[in-house]
C-alpha cells in the first residue's frame, strides 16, 4: 500500500481547495488516473437515462428524466459535501449516478457532518413518495438507500448510516468507522486524507461486509469535478448492492474481481464476509 510521505494538515487542504477549485472547475476537471481499463470501464460510462435535477431549500435532486413515466422504482443515494463545497462542485458525479436510474438526494450545505441534511433530503423523498401527483409519487424505492459523501460529507454518510432506512455506505475521503452493520465501501485517494484513516477503519469492520479502494496518483481534490475513476466503483457498488446487479458485485468479489491487481488503484482490500 502506498502512503503519503508528508502530512497535510485538514485546515490546509481546505485553504488550497477554495484557492484551486474554481481553476479546476473551468477545465472540467480530469481528476486522477484515466483511460482504458476493460475491467473496470462500465461502469464509468454514462448510464442509459437522461438526467434531470430540482431543488428545494434544503436537497437538490438528480434522477431520471422520464421518472413519472415508468412504473419502475428507484433506489436513492444521499449526497454529502466536502467542506466549503455545494452539489455543483461534484454536479459531473451527481449526474452519473442518476443517469444509472438512481435518484440522488445531495444536501446543499458545505457542513454535512452530522448527516442531518443529508436525511432532510430523504425524509421529502418518503413524504413525496406517498404524494399523488408528484413526479416521485410510488417511485421511490426506499427500502434501498445509500449513502456517500466527500470529506466532511463523507463522515456525514458514515454519520448516516445510524439510521436503520440507509442500508450501505460508499464515503470518500470521508473518516470514521460506520455504526451498526450496513454493508461499506471505503474509497480513498493515494495521496488524499483517507488512508491514514482508513488503514484504521477498515480492519475494524469485521461486523459487516466491507471493502476499500485506495485510487493511485490521486489526491483530496480528485473527486472535484467528473470524479475521475472513482465514479467507477461507487456508480458499481451502488449498482450491486442497492439494485442487486451481479455484473457489478465482479469488480468487487470473484476470481475476476476487476479491482484486484489492477494499476488504477494502489491498493484494494475486502473482508470475509463481503466474499
Amino acid at each position: 500500500m502506498n502512503r503519503p510521505r508528508h502530512h497535510r494538515p485538514y485546515r490546509g487542504t481546505m485553504i488550497a481547495l477554495a484557492i484551486v477549485l474554481p481553476a479546476l472547475l473551468a477545465l472540467g476537471c480530469t481528476g486522477g488516473a484515466q483511460g482504458s481499463n476493460p475491467a473496470t470501464n462500465e461502469y464509468g460510462r454514462s448510464g442509459p437515462n437522461p438526467v434531470t435535477t430540482s431543488s428545494d431549500s434544503v436537497t437538490k435532486f438528480y434522477y431520471p428524466s422520464n421518472i413519472a413515466q415508468t412504473a419502475t422504482k428507484h433506489a436513492v443515494i444521499l449526497w454529502g459535501n466536502g467542506t466549503i463545497t455545494s452539489p455543483e462542485w461534484y454536479e459531473a458525479m451527481l449526474r452519473h449516478w442518476a443517469s444509472f436510474g438512481f435518484i440522488v438526494a445531495a444536501a446543499r450545505t458545505s457542513n454535512a457532518g452530522t448527516g442531518k441534511e443529508m436525511l432532510q433530503g430523504l425524509d421529502t423523498l418518503t413524504t413525496r413518495n406517498g404524494r399523488a401527483g408528484d413526479p416521485f409519487y410510488n417511485k421511490v424505492n426506499l427500502s434501498k438507500v445509500g449513502s456517500s459523501g466527500h470529506s466532511q460529507g463523507g463522515f456525514g454518510a458514515v454519520q448516516t448510516g445510524k439510521d436503520p432506512r440507509v442500508t450501505t455506505l460508499f464515503p470518500i475521503e470521508g473518516p470514521g468507522v460506520p455504526a451498526g452493520t450496513t454493508p461499506v465501501l471505503l474509497l480513498d485517494a493515494a495521496n488524499g486524507l483517507g488512508p491514514r484513516i482508513s488503514a484504521t477503519a477498515f480492519p475494524q469492520m469485521t461486523n459487516r461486509p466491507a471493502a476499500w479502494a485506495q485510487l493511485a496518483n490521486a489526491d483530496h481534490l480528485t473527486v472535484l469535478g467528473n470524479s475521475g475513476w472513482f465514479r467507477v466503483p461507487s456508480t458499481a457498488w451502488a449498482k450491486w448492492q442497492l439494485d442487486g446487479d451481479t455484473h457489478a458485485r465482479d469488480l468487487f468479489v470473484g476470481p475476476n474481481c476487476g479491482l484486484c491487481h489492477n494499476a488504477v488503484w494502489s491498493a484494494y482490500q475486502a473482508n470475509a464476509l463481503l466474499q
